[in-house]
């Protein structure tokens, strides 16, 4: 009988851990504990390679469309940055998902209201920025867009401002939900960069307030309950107006109204193309749909790398 834990049995441990497998009894003898794990290793990538084997018609349709289009627009979700290290929020693994509490600081009503969920919201604002995520090869495949002249627009969703910082130019970038490197006040909407309120938090504040007014200050992010601003969501139907081609990445599709900026696009006879790790709620929309990994097959539509 063990009566402790090796290194090695540690490091196994962690392993399935962050691999998401079915918990190991420890009393399985590590010999066996190794075979089980590489055993759903090997299943998880014959799976992975049978189901991209699958895509490869869709993505090269893809790809085709990708290289005859003139104006393409672009509609991107939390998908695109998780393998930026930001999760995205309602798969299976999402930050919603996961942390309930989470979607509650995503609720205005909750945030103005608790001061207690405020103070954990900068707790993980600080976390977020100190994390320092970079832009991964989706958002890098997107910029070929736009140096062939070819980019109406990217309509995102996102707040992480990694398509910037991929090299778009800013007034490209249509951020339906805002950004979080800023701060806004909820009283008298002063906003600044975030780097200043979170360097109040680090000094100790657990709840920095507007230096102008006092009042309560949020990330200039659409929250819950929370009017998007309309210069912006006209700006994003226009864009799905005007395009040959609508290409939405990494999103569900079920957030309203930034997803009515696909059946606007299919109404003015743009194709279609969705890449997403699971199916959408708008997937009869489409002309080719691609469930891969995106960053792997972003680079392939986008001409960026060959498949």
């Amino acid at each position: 009988m063990r009566t402790g834990s090796t290194h090695s049995e540690t490091k196994i441990s962690e392993f399935v851990k962050s691999h998401e497998f079915e918990a190991i009894p420890s009393c399985v003898p590590e010999p066996e504990i190794l075979a089980r794990v590489h055993a759903r290793i090997s299943k998880t990538r014959q799976n992975r390679r049978v189901n991209y084997e699958s895509q490869v018609p869709a993505i090269d349709l893809a790809r085709q469309l990708a290289a005859t289009s003139s104006k393409i627009t672009v509609l991107t979700g939390a998908g695109i940055s998780t393998d930026s290290g930001i999760p995205d929020f309602r798969g299976p693994n999402g930050l919603w998902t996961k942390n309930p509490d989470a979607e509650r600081a995503a609720t205005l009503q909750f945030y103005l209201q608790d001061e207690q969920l405020r103070n954990r919201a900068w707790q993980n604002r600080l976390k977020w920025i100190n994390n320092d995520p970079q832009p991964n090869d989706g958002h890098r495949a997107l910029l070929a867009i736009e140096q062939r002249n070819a980019l109406v627009a990217i309509v995102t969703q996102n707040v992480d401002e990694l398509h910037q910082r991929a090299g778009h130019q800013p007034s490209k970038v249509l951020e339906v939900h805002g950004t979080l490197h800023r701060t806004c006040c909820w009283g008298c909407k002063d906003r600044r960069p975030m780097t200043e309120a979170l360097a109040r938090v680090q000094a100790g504040d657990p709840d920095p307030k507007c230096e102008l007014c006092g009042g309560i200050l949020k990330s200039d992010t659409i929250l819950f309950g929370q009017s998007l601003d309309q210069d912006v969501m006209d700006a994003a139907m226009q864009a799905s107006s005007e395009c040959d081609l609508f290409l939405a990445v990494g999103t569900s599709l079920s957030v309203f109204p930034a997803c009515n900026t696909l059946p606007r696009a299919k109404t003015c006879g743009a194709k279609i193309v969705i890449v997403n790790g699971q199916p959408t709620e708008m997937d009869k929309y489409a002309d080719a749909i691609i469930n891969a990994p995106i960053s792997e097959v972003l680079p392939q539509i986008c001409g960026v790398v060959n498949s």
